[in-house]
This record gives structure tokens, C-alpha cells and sequence, in this order.
């Protein structure tokens, strides 16, 4: 029997173990190795892209000699202004890079000894620079979309005739949300949120190219995408696969949300479900990758994704909108 690629050992290229053992000099030169990779890890200037810069020895500061700019490792990144230690922050990532189903927030404030708050924001600036890779992307060739309802609750009635189908729009909560998925076979994950999977058919008519061919369930919201695309459907209730159609894709994605909503998360508020569906895209994409891999992406992601406008005030209750 074949193993599972999770469960063999090259899955397992990094442990929390090693990157805890880092002294704040090794975590320190880790993470300008990873930043500034295509300059040998040596610092650039995030204003001006000058290569020759100053070190300060009493401090770990650069200076340009270009613009006389002074900047840190984490300048102009998600860590900008940052109070954690290097070691910290990339003992986060590789816990946050562990979670297979994600992590949540109050594990990983136990884990550093950090506020939840802390916790709670450091992993939505991960999450937001995870996003930024694929927010200019398109899809193209075989594309399977499908759209879930997440977050909030909608409480069963007590007696079975009184019940109603908690999947259907009409008998959703406020506090839910639709999430629609483009996967694209071979290719990257999309996603996105709105009120319902017919607010959503814009967004896929402008992520996925024209010409290409849409696999989909006989939702009536996927109707009009008909005049656009070639379109194939399956029926659900008949089967999962007929030879022509098939989701089972999308449908792998939402399974890996929905563990992530009921087992680990428990709750997802409808303001922070984009950035959680945007995780569950980007593990589902990289989900044959090592763990140490995924790390050093996670890094690097967050190292060159600029000061997030969301999450910078939100300590100060500038919530995102």
C-alpha cells in the first residue's frame, strides 16, 4: 500500500524543535537570508533598491548610502514596528506552517507566551501576505467552481418537521457567508466571499479567462456563465462523477475549510473569512510541499508583502471592514 506523502519522511524537512534552538544572531541572519535572497542576503533598501548600505554594530539597523535611509530587516514588511524576537516570529511561522487544517490563534499565544491579541493578528498579516500571491492571478483550461456557506450558526429547530435546509440563501443568518472556489486542475486556488453564490458570479467571470472549460453543480447561480464558458454539470444528488463532470476538487477545498472551521477554529466571524479561505486555498495548492518548504514561502511571503493597511491599527480597534 502506498503511503501517504503527509505521513512519509520527506514531508517532514523542519521541526519546531530546530528552529527554537536558533539563537536571535542565527534567526536574525535566517530571516535577512530569506528576505533578501536574491541579493545573498545581504540588505537592500526597501525606499530606494540600493544594494550598498552601512551596518550599524551596536544595533542590527542598516543605512543607505543612496538616500542615507535608515531601515531594519523588517522594514516596509507585516513586522514593521514589531516587539517579538526574530526567533519568535519565525517560530510562529513554522507553527502556523505545521497546521495541516491551520492553527489556531490561542494554541499559538500558549505556544510563544504571547497576548491572544498578539496571536490573533500576527497569523491575519500571514494570512493577508498568503493572499497577495495569487491577487492578480487568472485561471485558465479546466476550471471546477463551487461555492459553501461558513460562519456564524444557524440552530437546527428541535423537531425534524419544523427544520429547515440550513444550505439554502434564504434561510441563512447574517452572520454567514458565501465562499466560492475557482480551482483549476493542475493549477492555483481562488477564492472569494460574498452575500450569496450569485453576488459571486462577477468575480469568476474575472478571475477565470475566457474560453475555458467550468465544471460546476447545477447551482441556478452558475446558469449565466453558460453564454461565456463551456460549461459542464453534475448533478449531486445523482452522483459525484459521471465521466463528464466532476467537483470533487472544490469539494476537497471545502473540506479542508470546514475542518478548519469546526475542529480548530470553532468560529469564524464573516470579516475575517476571506483571509481564512484564502489559507485553506494556499495549503491546498502547496499540500505536496515539506513542511520546511512551506515554511521558507511562508517567510518570504510575509518578508516582501508591504505593512498591512488592515491589521496595523487593529490593536487600536481600527477594525477591517
Amino acid at each position: 500500500m502506498t503511503q501517504h506523502f503527509l505521513l512519509s519522511s520527506k514531508a517532514r524537512t523542519l521541526s519546531l524543535a530546530q528552529v527554537m534552538r536558533l539563537t536571535e544572531d542565527e534567526a536574525f541572519k535566517m530571516f535577512m537570508a530569506i528576505r533578501w535572497a536574491e541579493n545573498g542576503g545581504e540588505p537592500v533598501c526597501p525606499k530606494c533598491g540600493c544594494v550598498t548600505t552601512y551596518k550599524y554594530e551596536t544595533r542590527r539597523i542598516f543605512k543607505c548610502k543612496g538616500c542615507m535611509a535608515q531601515f531594519s530587516a523588517t522594514s516596509s514588511t507585516i513586522f514593521a514596528s514589531r516587539k517579538l524576537s526574530f526567533q519568535d516570529i519565525l517560530a510562529s511561522i513554522a507553527v502556523f506552517a505545521n497546521g495541516a487544517k491551520g492553527h489556531s490563534a490561542l494554541q499559538m499565544s500558549r505556544d510563544l507566551d504571547v497576548q491572544y491579541r498578539t496571536a490573533f493578528v500576527l497569523q491575519h498579516k500571514l494570512r493577508e501576505a498568503m493572499a497577495a500571491e495569487t491577487a492578480t492571478a487568472t485561471l485558465s483550461g479546466t476550471v471546477e467552481i463551487d461555492g459553501a456557506y461558513f460562519g456564524g450558526h444557524v440552530k437546527p429547530a428541535n423537531y425534524k418537521e419544523d427544520r429547515k435546509d440550513r444550505r439554502l440563501s434564504e434561510n441563512q443568518t447574517g452572520k454567514r457567508k458565501s465562499v466560492v472556489v475557482m480551482r483549476q486542475r493542475g493549477g492555483r486556488t481562488l477564492t472569494t466571499v460574498a452575500n450569496s453564490e450569485f453576488a459571486a458570479v462577477p468575480e469568476v467571470m474575472k478571475r477565470v479567462a475566457p474560453g475555458t472549460v467550468i465544471h460546476a453543480d447545477e447551482a441556478p447561480a452558475w446558469d449565466s456563465l453558460h453564454e461565456h464558458y463551456e460549461m459542464r454539470r453534475i448533478n449531486h444528488s445523482v452522483c459525484y462523477s459521471d465521466g463528464l463532470a466532476c467537483t470533487n476538487g472544490a469539494e476537497s477545498f471545502f473540506s479542508r475549510l470546514r475542518r478548519a472551521e469546526l475542529g480548530i477554529h470553532h468560529n469564524i466571524r464573516k470579516a475575517y473569512l476571506s483571509g481564512y479561505a484564502a489559507e485553506m486555498g494556499w495549503r491546498e495548492d502547496h499540500r505536496r510541499e515539506a513542511n520546511g518548504t512551506q515554511f521558507v514561502r511562508i517567510v518570504n511571503l510575509a518578508a516582501t508583502h508591504p505593512v498591512s493597511r488592515q491589521w496595523k491599527g487593529y490593536t487600536q480597534r481600527h477594525l477591517p471592514k
